[in-house]
């Protein structure tokens, strides 16, 4: 199982330096890979590319691109293009996105989310693995009267869903290479998520995909100060249904329960449990959230997990 972690220096200066600066500090921690988050600030797949390109060997990854308001044609060529940059070392996540950002920032209706994502998955996977499509599906069109294919990236590029529940794991389980669950506890993991994934892609013939958790945490003795500050972070999950269902399946009653602080011993058992639920790579986000300190020394620990 390999650890990594998220990337957040949006209140930095200049956020590509900052990322790149962090990117170095990770791989020489020993981390495996870093993933960075798309809202509507920084491009993910370009500051994915730039920092692969700049940090030889880690490997990087988008979590997660809303499917709403993109294009599979446009997103593929990102795509494809951070894949040729790194030399194979890119990871696309796409996510279902939610109502409140969609419709408020895209002015676009939350309609009928499955069926694009399962549209956009369809359309995609053929242009990042043949550089072309002929896809003409209810809700999107994409169709390349030119190639498509970008140099360099001819092995594809994996295509992993922010997916918990249980219609969009179906749809991964049947057409992409894994899934990045976030705020998914170990019980939910092994209880609901990975089984109905394995089930998807058993009965579609394919091999069970990877299972990336995405959790939030870090190693900190001011533990009781850090879950206040977590609970105030992560409280805009909890208005999300996808978000709350899976805290609850998870056997919490708020998001910050899910969130793994504690000493190194404690974030080193959580890190085992979310392995022995069925994760085959775990990614720590918000590990700033207690300071400078406290984030090394998360980084530290997660290095030596993941030799």
């Amino acid at each position: 199982m390999t650890v990594g972690v998220a990337l957040n220096a949006s209140d930095a200066d200049n956020q590509v330096d900052a990322s790149v600066l962090l990117a170095r500090e990770a791989a020489e921690a020993g981390l495996r890979s870093a993933w960075f988050g798309q809202t509507f600030g920084a491009d993910s797949p370009q500051l994915a590319a730039l920092v692969g390109r700049a940090v030889p060997g880690l490997q990087v990854g988008t979590s997660a691109i809303p499917v709403f308001g993109r294009h599979p044609l446009v997103v593929s060529g990102q795509a494809q293009t951070a894949q040729a940059a790194t030399h194979g070392r890119y990871h696309l996540g796409l996510a279902l996105g939610t109502k409140l950002l969609t419709e408020g920032g895209f002015g676009l209706p939350f309609e009928r989310p499955i069926a694009r994502l399962r549209e956009f998955l369809l359309a995609l996977r053929q242009l990042t693995r043949e550089g072309e499509a002929e896809f003409r599906g209810e809700l999107l069109t994409a169709v390349t009267p030119v190639p498509a294919r970008v140099p360099g990236a001819e092995g594809g590029v994996p295509l992993l869903v922010a997916a918990m529940g249980p219609q969009a794991l179906r749809v991964s389980g049947e057409l992409a290479d894994g899934i990045l669950p976030y705020l998914a506890g170990p019980r939910a993991l092994a209880d609901h998520i990975v089984p109905a994934l394995v089930a998807a892609a058993e009965a579609a013939g394919r091999p069970a995909p990877r299972v990336v958790a995405l959790v939030h945490g870090v190693v900190t003795d001011d533990v009781e100060r850090v879950r206040r500050k977590a609970t105030e972070q992560l409280a805009f999950y909890e208005q999300i249904p996808s978000y709350a269902r899976v805290v609850e399946l998870s056997g919490a009653r708020r998001a910050s329960d899910v969130a793994v602080i504690g000493d190194e011993k404690t974030v080193a058992a959580e890190v085992r449990r979310y392995r022995d639920a069925g994760a085959t790579e775990v990614v720590f986000s918000g590990t700033e959230i207690a300071g400078e300190e406290d984030r090394r020394r998360t980084w530290a620990l997660l290095g030596e997990l993941a030799g």
